[in-house]
């Protein structure tokens, strides 16, 4: 009997402060899974954004990393046993999620509206938003060297990366087809307008592959974007391709003597999804309403180089929070950087990538 009286009270003062907080109580007993890509690009989200998500919500944040893709998400999906809520993923793989059901779709109607009141759907730049999933940042899969090693001539366009006559040393590329296919076919003297509709063909994709045959057994590869710092820090390499955030983070943290080489720069935009069958729904509804604002892309804007994705929040980019630098010159989509910039075709890597993933195995493996 008195335990009954206890939990009816319990009960009816839970009731009491749900109406008194809505979202906090019930929030604080179910923190949010959120899985990103680590490093430097974390701690900038968190900085930017989750922080003031949680002080504002009362939702914690558990952040993880992964390297991505839609295997994990796709094993837990099938299992039943979903344990991530919200994870940031490239386009393509928000698009093809979608299209196997693996994420929750998303209304831009109900987003929220811009820095300025315009509408979601118009203050997204075109493209940048799908069924299941917003992006908020543009990032540069870029080449970038160590200016105190590579010698007296200096880099200057995509072709100097697969010139080891003229530049000699080892080369970092990432473990994957994405981007490779296209600065191989650049650097082969492909114009930029024409490099999808190359790849679209078999010759294309060959020559593709011949061109990563020139530099093959002088790539060290890497999988995850904190490597590539790392190696031109120590001399691993000569030249490596890289997010461009992370290598601003070095020049500007740490002192290191980076370039940027934005020739040819491959620009991508990537987003938060959220799993389907997560027990999480409206916390991770909140939280990509949340990091979706122009405010928040404007925040993580003030930790690492990455341009966001809605039109208003770009006003709103000024200095590095830690210090002072100007970010504007810093970011990809800035005027200067992007006039060589290839955009990357998501819907052709969600066409194709799985093709290009096995083609790619099979080449490293010869």
């Amino acid at each position: 009997m008195i335990r009954w009286i206890c939990n009816g009270l319990y009960g009816t003062l839970a009731i009491i402060l749900i109406s008194l907080f809505p979202g906090r109580v019930t929030a604080q007993a179910q923190p949010l899974t959120v899985v990103s890509y680590g490093g430097s690009y974390a701690r900038a989200c968190d900085k930017g954004y989750h922080e003031r998500f949680e002080a504002e919500t009362g939702i914690n944040i558990n952040l993880e990393d992964f390297t991505g893709g839609l295997a994990q998400i796709r094993a837990q999906v099938e299992m039943g046993n979903v344990y991530w809520d919200v994870v940031d993923l490239n386009m393509p793989d928000l698009v093809r999620g979608c299209d196997e059901g693996l994420l929750v779709p998303i209304n831009v109607v109900d987003l929220p509206p811009g820095a300025d009141g315009t509408p979601a759907a118009d203050d997204f730049v075109e493209g940048t938003v799908t069924e299941c999933g917003v992006t908020k940042i543009f990032f540069s899969r870029m080449i970038a060297y160590n200016d105190e090693r590579i010698g007296d001539v200096k880099p200057a366009t995509i072709a100097d990366f697969f010139d080891l006559e003229k530049f000699p040393g080892r080369r970092g590329m990432k473990r994957t087809p994405v981007a490779n296919l296209e600065f191989a076919l650049m650097a082969d003297g492909v114009p930029h307008e024409e490099v999808y509709t190359t790849l679209d063909t078999e010759e294309g994709v060959r020559r593709a592959f011949r061109k990563l045959d020139t530099i093959k057994e002088h790539i060290v590869w890497w999988e995850t974007a904190a490597y590539p710092p790392q190696m031109l820090a120590d001399g691993e390499v000569t030249m490596t391709t890289a997010a461009n955030g992370r290598i601003f983070n070095a020049q500007v943290l740490e002192g290191q003597p980076f370039v940027i080489l934005w020739d040819s720069q491959i620009l991508n935009t990537s987003g938060y999804g959220i799993v389907e069958g997560t027990r999480n729904l409206e916390a991770a509804i909140r939280f990509l309403k949340f990091a979706s604002t122009a405010r928040s892309m404007a925040d993580l804007g003030r930790y690492i180089a990455y341009s966001p994705t809605r039109r208003s929040a770009m006003p709103l980019i000024s200095t590095h929070a830690e210090t002072g630098v100007d970010m504007k010159p810093h970011m990809p989509t800035a005027p200067e950087n992007v006039v060589r910039a290839l955009h990357n075709d998501w819907e052709w890597w969600s066409d194709n990538g799985e093709e290009m993933n096995e083609r790619f195995s099979t080449w490293l493996a010869r």
